[in-house]
């Protein structure tokens, strides 16, 4: 209702009754699951559902009142307060959901998967560490095949140089990134080449840890293994891990499709798939701190027992939390995680 020189405007006060009248009940509904959200700290999906439209319901009638009846401060005022708090419970749900996500996927359902693909790691740890000891062994006991891999002047370069200024010739941040989005895409594609019957995957796993042997062996056949290990290890220890359970989750795939069980093999894809995938969501943490580690420490002029004590520390947080909670969710019987298991 307004007054302009004495004299009332009474079709604007019709229109602000009917304005009312027309959302009245809707304000009452939103005010009451605000309260009930605000007190129950939870709302059923349905009723979560139901106060987003009326909040945003809420919100375009306060944006129309403030246009047209700005006058009216009583009516502004209540549905100014009534969007706010609306606004504070409904994304404080949110952040409530959100947060209940991501501690279920880092207590259950990620350390769950990992169990179930503990045989599949097993492997995945064989193709990588057997070419990786063979060929460092061989590199360092033998002459001759030091002299096939690496001649004189491009072993010394190797050695002296090229290996050690590999992780300090970029600065930090550039090269932590660089190294994130390519353990990332090594990853992915040990995981998604499973689909090629195993094949692929295990080649990439024997491959990746073929070429560690090679520099293991050339740095230890000149005397060098401690500078080897010192650059190595550090972020090493989590990376290649990383990567050696992303390779179980593919060898995990392409044996689906090799043995289905009674299943196709479309929908042991499918389901291995699914399953394994979660997998690869808590490996990109993995590979996001090996890649700190990697641009803030490996290459830095720290003593060595340093660097490879954040590494081993970075290394048995990540995995130990893990594995804690891994036999956690064994014992309260999550041992094999499904995508319709209540995790």
């Amino acid at each position: 209702m307004t007054w302009v020189d004495g004299n009332r405007y009474s079709c604007q006060s019709v229109d602000i009754d009917a304005f009312v009248a027309a959302h009245q009940g809707a304000w009452w509904r939103l005010q009451h699951l605000t309260e009930r959200a605000r007190k129950a700290k939870r709302v059923t999906p349905d009723e979560l559902d139901e106060l987003v439209h009326l909040y945003q319901q809420g919100g375009a009638n306060l944006a129309h009142s403030r246009v047209e009846y700005a006058a009216d401060s009583m009516l502004v005022n209540r549905l100014t307060l009534l969007v706010s708090d609306a606004h504070g419970v409904l994304y404080g749900q949110r952040e409530t959901e959100v947060r209940r996500g991501i501690q279920q996927f880092a207590t259950i359902t990620f350390p769950a998967a990992i169990y179930s693909l503990r045989r599949y790691i097993a492997i995945a740890a064989a193709l990588t560490f057997l070419p990786w000891a063979i060929l460092q062994i061989w590199l360092a006991i033998s002459p001759a095949a030091f002299d096939v891999v690496a001649p004189d002047a491009a072993a010394q370069q190797y050695i002296e140089q090229d290996f050690e200024s590999y992780y300090s010739n970029q600065p930090s941040q550039n090269f932590a990134t660089e190294v994130f989005l390519n353990n990332i895409r090594v990853g992915f594609l040990a995981f998604a080449a499973g689909v090629l019957l195993c094949v692929v995957t295990a080649a990439l796993l024997a491959y990746n840890g073929a070429n560690v042997g090679i520099a293991g062996g050339l740095f230890t056949h000149v005397g060098q293994a401690d500078k080897f290990w010192g650059l190595i290890l550090p972020h090493g220890m989590l990376e290649l891990s990383a990567v050696i359970v992303a390779g179980a989750a593919g060898l995990r795939i392409g044996w689906a499709i090799i043995d289905p069980g009674d299943r196709t093999r479309a929908n042991a894809l499918t389901e291995e798939a699914r399953r394994s995938g979660s997998v690869l969501v808590g490996l990109v943490v993995a590979f996001l701190l090996a890649a700190l580690v990697e641009g803030f420490v490996t290459g830095r002029p720290w003593p060595t027992s340093l660097r490879i004590g954040i590494g081993v520390l970075v290394f048995v947080l990540f995995w130990g939390w893990t594995i804690r909670f891994a036999v956690l969710a064994r014992r309260a019987g999550y041992e094999e995680y499904t995508p319709d298991s209540p995790l």
